[in-house]
């Protein structure tokens, strides 16, 4: 297989400063409604990077919930291995990666938990069957078999059959404040266009080019 030989092209569009948005959230609000109405497959899909205490980078896709310009949120197991890190050290990076638009943006930020009452907000939106697979896996742990998650997701469906079913005090949301976001949309000969925002004083931004 020979990897080098794969090419890509982008030719799709450009970005200039001009196009820009001042406001970073503004922007991504513009670009995350165009990946919709290109019916990209989980537009929502983000790449979420967490740092043990030995230095070591970990990197999953979980799914971006909602956002707005306080942050980006996102909901786990708060005994997983990406919350403990976040206990750790908070600093987190996301990816989008919208590779049908030849585009990305990337997202440095602290991420902290959101209130019990927005996690329960959230929690009570979730398909039934999901609210069970929150309180099945303890997530991150060694098990032995999927047949043993299975079968505890038919006990607990037993259980929870006749009411609502509780939002575990181990699972919720956290809340990506950005402090940095950065525009990456492809160009033909590896010249892409690349845009920093770093926060400023108060709620402006700093809007510098990078080179590719």
């Amino acid at each position: 297989m020979d990897l080098a030989a794969m090419r890509e092209e982008y030719t799709l569009s450009g970005l200039s400063e001009e196009d820009l948005n001042p406001d970073p959230f503004q922007q991504f609000e513009y670009w995350f409604k165009q990946a919709l109405e290109g019916k990209m497959h989980v537009p929502n899909a983000m790449s979420v990077a967490t740092v043990s205490p030995e230095g070591q980078p970990s990197l999953r896709t979980v799914l971006l919930k909602y956002f707005d310009e306080r942050g980006f949120v996102f909901f786990t197991n708060y005994e997983s291995r990406k919350a403990r890190e976040i206990a750790d050290n908070p600093k987190t990076s996301l990816l989008f990666p919208w590779l049908d638009l030849e585009r990305q943006v990337h997202i440095t930020g602290v991420a902290n938990k959101i209130s019990h009452a927005e996690s329960l907000k959230y929690f009570l939106s979730r398909p039934h069957g999901s609210q069970i697979g929150a309180w099945v896996s303890n997530q991150s742990s060694v098990i032995t078999s999927r047949q043993m998650l299975l079968s505890k997701f038919e006990e607990l469906k037993r259980k929870f059959q006749e009411g609502a079913v509780p939002l575990p005090s181990f699972w919720g949301g956290y809340r990506v404040e950005p402090d940095t976001f950065e525009f990456w949309q492809g160009r033909q000969y590896r010249l892409h266009d690349r845009f920093l925002y770093t926060r400023a004083e108060g709620n402006t931004w700093k809007i510098e080019r990078l080179a590719p």
